[in-house]
């Protein structure tokens, strides 16, 4: 998201600077009219240095650990990484006076829905340490605007998907289905594993609102321009239609020509039955609108990317 979002600021005659470890990422992955820092934002000592060497107008924020997988058995990693090491970045920006913060968080905060599609004023019980932790840092945002005037706005992804040009899907280890699934059609797995057949959905899995990263990041971009209207707040990124894992698979044999083999497996710990977005709120307050609304114009997208990078960055 961070790749794509910089892809499109730059194309919009902003002025990027990318501050990034590559602890899951890639140096490849960064347009190369983006400054690029390579640092940590725990390491608050180089975040002075940054920050007075450099005027910003304003923070994104896509940093922090986000697999599922090892959420229900370290949360302190996730807790470290997405609320200790992220109110370093925001100290580091009010002692240097820079109040405009966008957070990349997730629909992973509501836990069960209890409604669908799911609204911003849905009840958040997390259902994992990866959800409570983007949750404790939205109300840290609250804090910090309430305290110190930093104006910011939280943007809840529920399934972000698809490529731009430039960028895809390249994670060590993948866990994300639709590269997986790639994954299986280039040759790089045999089959693609599902994680339960016994959810209360129309197939028995689980069912997902997939956005493409493109339509995402015109969301930030739109939230950054209107962030003096609106102070603090959080915004729902969806398509509101939902796919099961099953109907994705499908549609990726669609794309790729592919059979794509399945092998069932157990539920995953912390996995939510559905998970649907209203957007609503986005389109009223923002004015955003998708650009990739069905799931098959988003999985050509990504499989064009995956088939011209079958390597990733590397």
């Amino acid at each position: 998201m961070g790749s794509v979002t910089c892809e499109e600021l730059l194309m919009r005659g902003y002025g990027v600077y990318v501050l990034d470890n590559l602890y899951q990422g890639f140096r490849e992955a960064v347009h190369k009219d983006a400054v690029f820092l390579e640092g940590s934002i725990e390491d608050e000592k180089y975040l002075d240095e940054v920050f007075s060497t450099y005027a910003f107008d304003g923070v994104m924020d896509f940093a922090g650990e986000t697999l599922i997988e090892f959420s229900m058995t370290d949360p302190y990693r996730y807790f470290k990484a997405n609320d200790i090491d992220g109110m370093r970045l925001l100290n580091a920006m009010i002692r240097h006076g820079v109040k405009k913060f966008i957070f990349s968080s997730t629909s992973a905060i509501y836990g069960e829905a209890q409604e669908i599609p799911m609204t911003e004023v849905h009840q958040k019980v997390p259902a994992n340490s990866y959800g409570e932790s983007k949750f404790i840092f939205e109300r840290i945002l609250k804090w910090y605007y309430l305290i110190h005037g930093l104006r910011s706005i939280s943007f809840r992804y529920f399934n972000a998907a698809g490529a731009s040009r430039n960028c895809g899907e390249a994670h060590n280890p993948e866990t994300h289905l639709i590269a997986l699934v790639f994954q299986v059609a280039l040759g790089k797995r045999k089959t693609i594993t599902v994680f339960g057949n016994d959810y209360p959905t129309k197939d028995g899995t689980c069912v997902r609102d997939y956005t493409h990263v493109c339509d995402l990041a015109q969301a930030h971009i739109l939230g950054f321009e209107k962030i003096d209207e609106l102070e603090y707040d959080a915004f729902n990124l969806g398509n509101g239609d939902g796919y099961t894992v099953l109907e994705v698979i499908e549609a990726a044999r669609k794309v790729t020509g592919h059979p794509i083999p399945i092998e069932m497996s157990d539920r995953r710990a912390g996995d939510a039955a559905i998970m649907v977005a209203s957007s609503r709120k986005a389109r009223e307050r923002l004015g955003w609108r998708p650009h990739y609304p069905s799931i098959l114009k988003i999985m050509e997208t990504a499989w064009l990317w995956h088939k011209n990078n079958p390597n990733g960055y590397k």
